[in-house]
Formats: structure tokens, sequence, C-alpha cells
């Protein structure tokens, strides 16, 4: 048997890391400006992470959610208290995709409605539900198509409202910001005039905050900088440093009742471990605070490269436009520079490291880009 080759590989393989490196089996270092799409966190290998986990793992691994787990009301009061929404509800589950199929049945379950509102260049996932608000028909297969999808332009509030006036739509799902479409940040005012209109014409309101949540724009929400709440809010990503986690928080109005959701390994003993550990480092190392002002250094200094030709974003959550082929740019980054990157589109590279990254490894990484482009 071989692998299903869906995946575009660099010939590069790194066997561990620390902080925000990696290495490969050559003991050469790669600064990691990616984490894995934004997945890590408090950075490789953290101490008090690996020690979490084992201690769990000793203990007990794994069972079921028809049983009492103590360790998911303990994460469930401290991811509230540090978010801010401690009177919502928490789901736990596996992927961020798994959390908007979620957010979304609940949607139509509250309001007995079919229909999803999304933008333009969204990407919420890859099953069938998640991909059906995915603004990308190369990854949606004729299985995916539905009638009850629609997408409007990001940013376009008339036409959102052109929209929900029908009162058909029992959710708007929107990214806290766009990352596969790019780095797109939505206007403060366009996502408090979103939760005045979904308010106004009886649709709920999703915000997918699987990549821009966790501390990782410098707010523990993005969709926080507008000063607005959402009903259902997806997280996944750094939620557990790389275990697979995620979690739907699902605002008080919603009556649960037994069977409406399920998963098997969802909330298990090891993620729950793995997301409370998250939850102490970030607390204990300020690394909201550290990822607001090393973001904004980073953009204060990319922005000072003229040849580029647009630097965005929020925190460390940042899409640097290139001249030319964002790809090959990510490529000279690897393999003459040793630092990860990410991309979206034909010409960004998208910047996403652990929140833990400091001045002297940002500094690194501009005087190795600066090289690049300005040659």
């Amino acid at each position: 048997m071989k692998l299903f080759e869906v995946y575009s590989l660099y010939n590069v393989e790194p066997v561990r890391g620390k902080g925000c490196y990696v290495y490969d089996a050559q003991g050469t270092e790669y600064l990691d400006l990616y984490g894995g799409h934004a997945v890590i966190s408090i950075g490789h290998a953290h101490p008090h992470y690996i020690q979490a986990i084992t201690d769990q793992v000793c203990k007990l691994g794994f069972y079921s959610n028809s049983v009492i787990n103590s360790l998911q009301v303990k994460l469930a009061d401290r991811l509230g208290k540090a978010c801010g929404y401690d009177d919502y509800q928490l789901f736990l589950c596996n992927s961020g995709a798994e959390a908007n199929e979620n957010a979304m049945k609940l949607a139509s379950f509250h309001t007995g409605k079919a229909k999803i509102l999304a933008f333009s260049h969204a990407f919420h996932g890859r099953t069938s539900g998640a991909v059906a608000v995915t603004d990308n028909p190369k990854i949606q297969a004729p299985f995916n198509e539905t009638p009850n999808v629609e997408f409007v332009p990001f940013n376009d509030l008339a036409a959102v409202e052109q929209k929900l006036a029908t009162k058909e739509f029992a959710a708007v799902i929107i990214e806290g910001i766009q990352g596969v479409g790019g780095i797109q940040v939505p206007d403060d005012q366009f996502m408090r005039d979103l939760r005045a209109l979904t308010k106004k014409y009886g649709t709920l309101l999703i915000l997918d905050e699987i990549q821009s949540g966790y501390g990782r724009t410098g707010k523990f929400f993005a969709h926080q900088y507008a000063g607005i709440e959402a009903d259902l809010i997806s997280v996944a990503k750094g939620i557990a440093n790389g275990f697979p986690m995620a979690a739907l928080l699902i605002a008080p109005f919603f009556d649960p009742r037994i069977g409406m959701l399920g998963t098997t390994f969802g909330g298990n003993h090891l993620a729950c471990a793995a997301a409370l550990s998250v939850l102490d480092v970030i607390e204990s190392e300020h690394l909201i605070d550290n990822a607001a002002e090393m973001g904004a250094y980073l953009i204060t200094e990319l922005k000072k490269i003229k040849q580029l030709k647009d630097v965005r974003g929020r925190g460390l959550m940042i899409g640097v436009d290139v001249e030319g082929s964002g790809a090959e740019m990510r490529k000279r980054l690897i393999f003459d520079k040793h630092i990860f990157t990410g991309g979206a589109g034909q010409s960004t590279v998208r910047l996403l490291p652990a929140l833990c990254f400091s001045k002297a490894q940002a500094d690194q990484f501009l005087t190795a880009f600066k090289d690049l482009v300005e040659k």
C-alpha cells in the first residue's frame, strides 16, 4: 500500500522541534513561521505541555463520552474565563471542519431554517457541510452542491442585507480573519453592522475563529476587535498545540438535548490535558500580549520593504504580497534561508508563528526575507 498523494510536499522532513524551530534528521535548523497551519500556539515541545500529556496518558488516555470526564468541565470553565465567554456552553470535537458542521447544524435546529450565508474566498473546512460554505469549487464534489448555501462579497453589507431580508437564513458564517483567502481582515464597522443585521432579521452569527482565534491576533478572538459577540464560535488549530482537538462555543439561549450532537474522540482525556496545558502557558507567559507586540513589530518592519505589494493582518496572523509567485518565494525561504512560511493565493506569503515568537526571531526572518526580495 502507498499513500494517497493529495499533498504537494516540500522535500524536507522535520523530526523534532523546540519553541519556534524545527530540525530535520541531519540536524538542520529551520525557523518556523507557519506552525503547521497555525496549530502550534505555545511552541514545539513545550516542557509543560509534554509533562501534562505524559502524566495524563499514564493515568487514562481515553474513554468515551458515555461517562463523566471532569477534565472537560475544567476546560470549559478555564476557557470561558480566558476568552470572556464564561456564560457560554462548550461542545468538544476533533477538527475545525467538525466544529463548523456542528455550528451550522445547531443554527438550523434552533431557527428551523436550512440556508447558510457565507462569503467570497471563505474557507471553513473539507467535510460535506464545511466545504459547501467554502468558496472553492476545486474542492467541492457534485455531492457537496446544495441550494442551501449562498455567497456574498466580503465586507459588502448591502449584499448581506439583501439576502437576510428574505428571512430564509439560519446563520451567517464568517472567519475572524480569512486565512486561506489571503489574510483578509474584515472591517470592524462591517462586523458591528453584520451583528446588528443578523439580530434584525432573526439570523444567527457563526464566527469561525479556527485560525484567527486562541490569541493569535493579539486578542483571544479576532472578532473581539469589533466589540461584538457571536452566537456560535468554532475553534481548533492552536487549542491543543498539535493534539487533534476542536471546540464549539455555544450561546446560553441554545437548549441542548441528549443525542443532538455527538463524537467518539471529541474531548478525550489526552486532548483535554493538552488543551488545559496550553491555557496554562498562554496565561503564565502572557502570550496574547506577545502576539500583539511581535505582530505589530513584524507588520511595521515589513511595510518598510518597498518591493512588497501589500502587508496586512493582526498580531501573528500576517499576509505579505510579494512580486511574482508566492509559492516560489516560500520555496526560496525554505531551501535558501531555512525558514518555514505558508501561502494563500498566487502571491501571498502567510506568517503564522507560535505565540512565543521573539523579537530576535522576527529579526532573523526580516533579515533573510529582505535579502530575497531586495535582490
